[in-house]
């Protein structure tokens, strides 16, 4: 009978060991891809253990703030926004930045849509899979709150110009910095950084 109960820790032991090993899944998988959220879907809070550990602190300290802050919603708005720049910037739809980005992040955008224009070159820009977006941090200095949110996409663009069109499909890995004024009325979050994300 003891030599069954030692087997049996043993074998215990070698199960844990391999789902340690193996039952963890490293990087995104293909089944990670969001699916598109409806219009009329609740929110979805995100578990805290899925969330960076400074993300989990700067949570607390904005709901301290804004107790009704839901992550699983301002994602889904992140991801709608995001959708919403990447294509206005390919049509050059300034009226649409506006009002989502900082003042010096739209100076970029226009350097850029002004050199295309003046090349003669139009774009357009489709998502092929919907963008995942993952909050990776948030602050609170003063009354003002910035999320990071990481976004993978996959993006096809369609360029015009004299010489033809071109098709360019990537994928893109980027940390966009979102902020709000913590005592304005208006809930809507403005995109003041965009960064490259490490591979």
């Amino acid at each position: 009978m003891f030599e069954w109960i030692i087997l049996a820790v043993l074998a215990a032991v070698i199960l844990y060991q391999l789902y340690a090993t193996l039952g963890r899944r490293v990087g995104r998988q293909p089944e990670d891809a969001p699916a598109a959220v409806p219009a009329n879907a609740p929110a979805l809070d995100v578990k805290a253990p899925e969330l960076a550990v400074d993300a989990l602190s700067g949570l607390a300290a904005l709901r301290a703030r804004q107790a009704d802050f839901d992550v699983g919603h301002f994602l889904a708005g992140a991801r709608q926004a995001y959708e919403m720049i990447v294509k206005a910037f390919a049509a050059g739809e300034r009226d649409t930045l506006k009002p989502l980005l900082a003042p010096d992040v739209m100076a970029n955008f226009e350097t850029a849509i002004a050199a295309r224009e003046a090349e003669g070159r139009t774009e357009k820009a489709e998502f092929m899979v919907p963008p995942r977006t993952d909050l990776d941090s948030i602050t609170v200095e003063g009354d003002v709150a910035k999320a990071v949110v990481r976004i993978l996409a996959e993006v096809r663009t369609r360029s015009t110009s004299a010489a033809g069109e071109a098709v360019d499909d990537r994928r893109t890995a980027d940390l966009w910095t979102f902020e709000r004024d913590l005592k304005s009325r208006n809930p809507n979050w403005t995109l003041v950084r965009v960064d490259v994300a490490e591979a």
